[in-house]
């Protein structure tokens, strides 16, 4: 039988507590390291906003909680939860098909009692260092606890620290550093009420975008949603009467004047970037084996390991555009068992060739390294996953599922929620 190893995991989110619990499940000793004081991560309510609310200061002091107040999920039910604790069929208060975050929380640290995971995490202990040790195959983790410092050593390490708490501002509009009213990142958005009787811009086309820009339509004077995409339609948002589309902003005036490329030009009084986030992984020093940029982390084998530190270091969640909860389960596993000896990886040179491939067939086609770990919202490297693992790929009742619900996302951004369910009570007549 393997010798058992000492595994840290970096967070305790959604894709710690699943690698904490397939872990353990492997015998080996985990300890679930967490900064704040509750498990949970990103789903985690937090009033706090930071004093830059762009996040562009590095010294600021940086709020790890970056959900709006009525957030809700952009998934269905029935396509969260863990293969054998699902997250349909249980209910904390929030019935709704796509429920608010408290909701989600409640799920997680519900699940997190059930399996024992709880026990295993270390709270109030931020990781300021995960260091590869020359001498050995160990690394070295430190961490604070109120102000004091600590350290140990473990076998391996496995990240999940999550890719939602660096904001990543559209700096690149001329004259926005200059502007001089109201700005922030999303992650500094919490309630509408700031925002009463007041021109709000709006950057971004994803769901936070949407999300916000339907919540100030009820305070807010007018709401103008700025997108870069090249198929944007220029126009008032049906279901708003003080909505509108605009393409991207051609630039910004010390007077509050903002100009879209679509000639159009306002006075507004804030401006919300709901344009994304930088991975974001400082503790994480490998003498430049692995680097963190332009929103990816290289070389990862499968989205998970560096090939040149495997098993020993990895990543669960780096992924994005896709489901969330089946493929942290199945990294998760493929980890565990892949430290416990009962998956062989390929060898560094193979998996180093194998990340080279990726990287030349996403360049030959056009595709920026910044979508090297987007799932396109496919389910291939869900299929991938389990053909690493020897498992059966999903059923096609799931992928049918999910399909008809990417279609509606993509069709109807802003009502997906309210349509998407629609669809279904038609269906289930039919």
């Amino acid at each position: 039988m393997p010798t058992p190893l000492k595994v840290a995991v970096i967070g305790a989110g959604l894709s710690g507590l699943i690698a904490g619990r397939e872990l353990e499940r492997e015998s080996h000793e985990v300890v679930v390291f967490e900064k704040s004081h509750r498990l949970g991560g990103v789903w985690v309510y937090d009033p706090r906003i930071e004093s830059d609310l762009l996040g562009i200061d590095p010294d600021r002091e940086i709020v790890h909680g970056t959900i709006y107040k009525s957030l809700r999920t952009n998934s269905p039910r029935q396509i969260m939860g863990f293969s054998d604790y699902m997250f349909e069929g249980k209910e904390y208060g929030d019935p709704r098909m796509f429920p608010g975050h408290q909701e989600f929380l409640s799920y997680l640290e519900d699940f997190a009692e059930k399996f024992g995971v709880t026990k295993l995490i270390k709270f109030n202990s931020e990781v300021t260092r995960v260091e590869l040790l020359d001498s050995t195959n160990e690394f070295v983790v430190e961490w604070k606890t109120k102000g004091v410092s600590s350290s140990e050593v473990f076998d391996a390490v496995v990240v999940c620290n999550g890719h939602n708490s660096q904001p990543r501002a559209a700096l690149d509009i001329p004259g926005i550093l200059e502007w001089p009213k109201m700005q922030l990142h999303a992650h500094n958005y919490r309630v509408p009420e700031p925002f009463q009787d007041q021109v709000v811009v709006i950057i971004g086309n994803g769901s936070s975008a949407y999300d916000i820009s339907r919540e100030l339509s009820t305070i807010a004077k007018e709401v103008r949603l700025s997108s870069r995409s090249p198929n944007v339609k220029v126009s008032k948002l049906e279901k708003y009467n003080n909505v509108w589309q605009h393409s991207k902003i051609d630039r910004v005036f010390k007077d509050g004047i903002v100009k879209f490329q679509d000639e159009v030009s306002i006075k507004a009084d804030a401006i919300i970037h709901c344009t994304g986030y930088e991975f974001h992984i400082p503790f994480l020093k490998t003498h430049g084996i692995v680097t963190v940029n332009d929103k990816h982390v290289s070389p990862t084998y499968g989205n998970v390991f560096p090939p040149q530190l495997a098993p020993r270091l990895s990543f669960v969640g780096l992924f994005h555009k896709g489901m969330t909860f089946l493929p942290a389960e199945l990294q998760s596993k493929w980890i565990a068992r892949a430290l416990s000896g009962k998956i062989s990886l390929p060898t560094e040179t193979e998996m180093l060739h194998n990340v080279e491939q990726v990287h030349r067939e996403m360049e030959e086609k056009g595709i920026p390294k910044s979508y090297t770990h987007s799932l396109n919202f496919q389910m291939d490297y869900i299929d991938w996953l389990s053909d690493q693992l020897g498992i059966t790929r999903p059923p096609q009742k799931l992928r049918d599922f999910y399909a008809r619900f990417i279609e509606r996302f993509r069709y109807d951004n802003e009502g997906f929620r309210e349509t998407f369910k629609e669809d279904l009570l038609i269906c289930d007549e039919m």
